[in-house]
């Protein structure tokens, strides 16, 4: 098992705070405003890609490489989030509700 680090689940509100201030950025200087720039079905179709990325990295390919492509699936998802003005926070909010089933 992989030791522990600093880095907990607050580094998704942080990652996100970068992400959404991308939000008009230049694309020249910027992937994430490049992303931003080519619209909502874009940045989707993108999540698509990554999540496939991380069944293939699930079923035949190392722990290494999983963690890899879900660290690419949940940035991806946080674009897409702030490209619909979706806030995570709200998100957290029916994982939460949904607890209890």
């Amino acid at each position: 098992m992989s030791q522990p680090t600093s880095a907990g689940p607050d580094v998704l509100d942080a990652l996100f705070a970068v992400i959404d201030s991308r939000q008009g950025a230049d694309p020249a200087t910027s992937y994430t405003a490049r992303l931003f720039a080519k619209g909502a079905p874009k940045i989707a179709q993108k999540v698509g890609e990554e999540a496939t990325e991380t069944v293939v990295a699930a079923l035949a390919e190392t722990n290494a490489d999983l963690v890899n492509e879900s660290a690419d699936l949940l940035y991806h998802l946080l674009v897409l989030w702030a490209a619909k003005g979706v806030q995570p926070a709200d998100v957290y909010a029916e994982l939460d509700r949904r607890r209890g089933d």
